[in-house]
């Protein structure tokens, strides 16, 4: 029992400290968070339209073109941290395997800019 909790007394030291910090912050966000908020904090934001209204209105097309390029280009992006971590286990086939990819991305980024994908009229 004497050394099961010295192995894991570095774990509930860790947890108790994480714990006991995650309270202090939502603690000192209550206390100090301003409570009157002026109209511009109640605006709409980011999208342009407010938040309680008709779901049926006209909703630009745009906005999801942005979103499914962005969500694309951000995983493919993820798979080059693995990718730099073992650059030196990898050998020369994940090297020129990561290249294609990164071809085959600029050439998709290129085609995108050229088509207007990327244009916010």
């Amino acid at each position: 029992m004497e050394e099961l909790l010295r192995e894991y007394l570095p774990i509930l030291i860790f947890l108790g400290i994480a714990v006991a910090l995650g309270i202090v912050l939502i603690l000192a966000a209550v206390i100090v968070a301003v409570r009157h908020p002026d109209a511009e904090k109640l605006s709409a934001y980011e999208c342009g339209f407010n938040a309680f209204d008709d779901a049926r209105m006209k909703f630009d097309v745009r906005f999801y073109l942005v979103a499914i390029l962005f969500i694309i280009f951000d995983l493919e992006i993820a798979f080059l941290f693995p990718w730099a971590v073992s650059f030196g286990t990898v050998g020369v086939v994940g090297f020129w395997s990561m290249i294609v990819f990164l071809a085959v991305l600029t050439i998709g980024f290129a085609y995108e800019w050229k088509k207007g994908a990327l244009e916010w009229e």
